[in-house]
């Protein structure tokens, strides 16, 4: 027996483990999917058999509870966000470019509806947050992450003398995420393109006036036009 064949049959037995986690992954793309229109607590075994074409018996294997299967969903929209999201912003140039880039990327990801009811964390939040628990925790921890990443953004173009030093890196952040969960909410609700692109010019037009010192005092993302 050649050292060859006896390499292929030790690396036999990884067959179905390596088909086991591409299933699971298939089984939390289609829960995550689903959970951005008929929220966490819509999920259940039957359902996400109908959408997967698996047993019912199939999915019991991988999910001992509700519960897990739900962390297990939010972990899959977070490796999903991070994805499309948070790494395309990060390979920018540090600073301003950042900044920029993750809000592009996030419209991006709402536009071409990689989930179809739009940012999972948008569309779970609100559920969730009436229920405490593991899994509303979570989604809330990945949330304020996300504001957390566009503060620190920007306090890197602060640093940088890309925006004004007078600017608090928490406020723009807040303002910053207001627009972009603004403008996934009204672009699913009227399914209208077009509160992406305003969405799209306002975060740029605005930080190009702070760096020029010319943002008016006290103003809000709410007087924006």
């Amino acid at each position: 027996m050649t050292t060859v064949t006896m390499n292929q049959r030790r690396r036999a037995p990884r067959r179905p483990r390596a088909d086991g986690e591409r299933t699971r992954a298939a089984i939390l793309r289609a829960a995550a999917s689903l959970a951005t229109t008929d929220g966490l607590e819509g999920l259940s075994i039957g359902n996400l058999a109908a959408a997967t074409g698996m047993s019912k018996s199939g999915l019991y294997a991988h999910f001992g509870t509700k519960q897990d299967l739900q962390l297990a969903t939010v972990a899959e929209a977070e490796r999903v966000l991070h994805a499309e999201v948070i790494a395309p912003a990060l390979a920018a140039p540090p600073g301003l470019a950042q900044l920029a880039a993750a809000c592009q990327a996030y419209l991006s990801y709402v536009e071409r509806r990689v989930f179809p009811g739009g940012c999972f964390f948008v569309a779970t939040a609100l559920e969730m947050g009436t229920r405490p628990g593991p899994v509303r925790d979570r989604v809330a921890a990945i949330t304020s992450g996300f504001t957390a990443l566009l503060a620190s953004l920007a306090a890197t173009a602060i640093s940088q003398h890309q925006l004004p030093a007078r600017e608090d890196p928490a406020r723009l952040a807040f303002e910053l995420h207001a627009i972009l969960l603004a403008a996934d909410t009204r672009s699913i609700l009227t399914d209208d393109p077009a509160a992406l692109d305003l969405a799209r010019l306002e975060p740029l037009r605005d930080q190009a006036n702070r760096h020029d010192g010319q943002r008016p005092q006290g103003r809000t993302p709410a007087r924006r036009r």
